[in-house]
């Protein structure tokens, strides 16, 4: 019988150093979420429309309050993320940005452009 006590264990998340593709990858996943979530709060929204005029403003007295904009903007901000990460792997898909400069580059760009467009949304609206 072996001894298995003396191995090595697999590398931890201690030991590598977090880069930028590994970080967007990580965010992707949990934008993806909040969306899953934030759905539920639009579903909600929607019934209230649906239940009346009280309803609906009991809705909107929660979701106009502080914390509703502050949950608002962040999954409007999770939503331009992960749609701009979406057409990055879309490119990939296709072949394009492979290349470590260019997985960098569209990286810093998904990024900004996500926070860009969220501010521009809540500019106009």
């Amino acid at each position: 019988m072996k001894n298995t006590h003396n191995r090595p264990l697999s590398p931890h998340l201690q030991v590598y150093k977090p880069q930028l593709t590994s970080m967007l990858s990580i965010l992707h996943r949990g934008t993806g979420v909040v969306l899953a979530v934030g759905t539920l709060l639009v579903t909600y929204w929607l019934a209230a429309i649906a239940g009346g005029e009280e309803s609906f403003n009991s809705a909107n007295a929660i979701l106009g309050s502080w914390f509703g904009k502050l949950v608002l903007f962040g999954w409007s901000w999770a939503l331009f993320y992960h749609l701009s990460n979406g057409i990055r792997h879309l490119l990939w898909d296709i072949g394009f940005g492979f290349d470590l400069p260019t997985v960098y580059l569209t990286g810093k760009i998904v990024v900004g452009a996500s926070f860009v467009l969220t501010i521009l949304l809540w500019i106009v609206a």
